[in-house]
């Protein structure tokens, strides 16, 4: 076998490893939360008591794609030519189940304070400034004119849709 078929075999196989390896890992990065459970089952077995179960889900940021400059005739200088940058990422979410003892017997039942994970999306500051120069015109033996510089200031955004509060009521373990 020729050292140019090897070489592109090795990189073919290559190529293969590395989308069968993209292919596993996406749906672990596509969770977006990490969960962070409180570990109290020691302070449980020490105090001889049963304490509330407390959960909290922390968001991982992930960039966004961006729309980059955009030519525009009759400019010298591209729109966005800072662009806004997003950021994927979402707010925090927790759950706390505590118990609560019945007044008429041993048993206890449990309270539970749930607020879901949500997404959030931001858009960064962006700038679009424009020379203070035209594009070359015939009618002027192909120079540029003068004009009043231009700036332009692109507001950040942010997106959220916060899930509510869910309070749930019931029984033991």
């Amino acid at each position: 076998m020729k050292p140019t078929i090897r070489g592109t075999l090795a990189a073919v196989l290559t190529c293969v490893a590395a989308a069968a390896g993209a292919a596993v890992a996406t749906p672990a990065a596509a969770v977006g939360t990490v969960p962070v459970p409180v570990p109290l089952d020691a302070a449980e077995k020490s105090l001889h008591m049963e304490l509330p179960e407390i959960r909290g889900e922390i968001p991982v940021p992930a960039p966004g794609t961006y729309e980059g400059p955009r030519y525009v005739e009759g400019r010298l200088l591209p729109e966005r030519t800072v662009p806004q940058l997003p950021l994927e990422a979402g707010l925090p979410g927790a759950t706390v189940r505590a118990p609560v003892p019945e007044v008429l017997g041993d048993d206890h039942g449990h309270v539970g304070v749930s607020a879901p994970a949500s997404d959030l999306r931001t858009l960064g500051p962006g700038l679009g400034p424009d020379a203070p120069l035209t594009p070359p015109h015939p009618d002027n033996s192909g120079l540029p004119a003068l004009k009043l510089p231009q700036a332009g200031l692109e507001s950040p955004a942010v997106q959220a849709v916060p899930g509510g509060v869910n309070v749930v009521r019931g029984p033991g373990r």
